[in-house]
């Protein structure tokens, strides 16, 4: 994730955790959440919890990313690999992934939503380092795994949803025509583009619910359990309140996903043509 995108990011979390402090009877926006942001601490608070992003990407997504081929050839070898193996592939790296960076993703969450919080409730971490001592120090290694499950199965719907969805798109837009602009699609980078952003906007679909759940689950330091938060979280927004921070959830993986497969699609390309 770029720098460029945290905002999004930051304005994700914030709406799947505390919708109740913005003002109105509607759910904010993203774009209103963006706005109160800058207007409260200026455009500097868009980038509190980058420290903790960057580490989530050194452990979350180096670990979903370089474990994916080393599985899939493992379970293919030198064979081809089907849909299924390509799926089950997919979920397991995504799986270890989402172990992985958890405590990075508690620490995110955490010091995205920090500065909205009243002062008693305020974790005050500076940066994800000193975030990581201070929250082993309060809640023990335990709390560095708080909200696994939801964040593990969110890792392998994410793998599984933007790789296997992504493949899917490739192909049928290789086989059939638009009808609308009677456009025939072929093997190249606006074939891989259009795959990637049918493939963001399923993966991020998919994973919402999840997301949201995890989001809040690692939002509280005290020993709230999946069941608690689902239902109070139902009863009080409904059921949309799964889907919140879907718009700046999807800016955001839209065009990491378009980035991860076209960069794929030329290594691949590449490697094919070495002698």
């Amino acid at each position: 994730m770029t720098k460029s995108q945290y905002p999004f990011c930051l304005t994700k979390v914030r709406m799947q955790t505390l919708a109740k402090h913005f003002s109105g009877s509607k759910p904010p926006s993203a774009f209103h959440v963006l706005r109160v942001a800058i207007s409260d601490a200026g455009v500097r608070s868009l980038y509190t919890g980058l420290t903790a992003s960057l580490l989530r990407q050194m452990s979350y997504s180096l670990v979903r990313l370089g474990s994916y081929d080393e599985i899939k050839r493992r379970i293919v070898g030198n064979g081809v690999a089907s849909t299924g193996q390509l799926l089950f592939a997919a979920g397991l790296a995504g799986g270890l992934g989402g172990v992985a960076g958890n405590p990075a993703d508690i620490l995110l969450v955490r010091m995205t939503t920090d500065q909205l919080r009243p002062p008693k409730e305020r974790f005050g971490y500076s940066n994800a380092l000193s975030g990581l001592v201070s929250l082993i120090k309060q809640e023990g290694v335990k709390g560095l795994y708080r909200g696994l499950g939801t964040n593990t199965s969110r890792a392998i719907l994410m793998n599984m949803s933007q790789v296997g969805s992504y493949d899917f798109f490739k192909v049928t837009l290789l086989e059939h025509r638009l009808p609308i602009f009677d456009y025939q699609f072929r093997d190249g980078i606006g074939l891989h583009c259009t795959a990637s952003v049918c493939a963001g906007f399923v993966a991020t679909t998919i994973c919402a619910p999840f997301d949201v759940m995890k989001s809040r689950l690692m939002s509280v330091s005290h020993n709230a359990n999946l069941a608690e938060v689902f239902t109070k979280s139902l009863r009080e927004e409904g059921p949309k309140f799964l889907f919140k921070g879907w718009t700046p959830a999807f800016i955001r993986l839209g065009p990491n996903t378009v980035l991860l497969f076209v960069f794929f699609e030329q290594l691949k390309k590449l490697w094919v043509k070495k002698p």
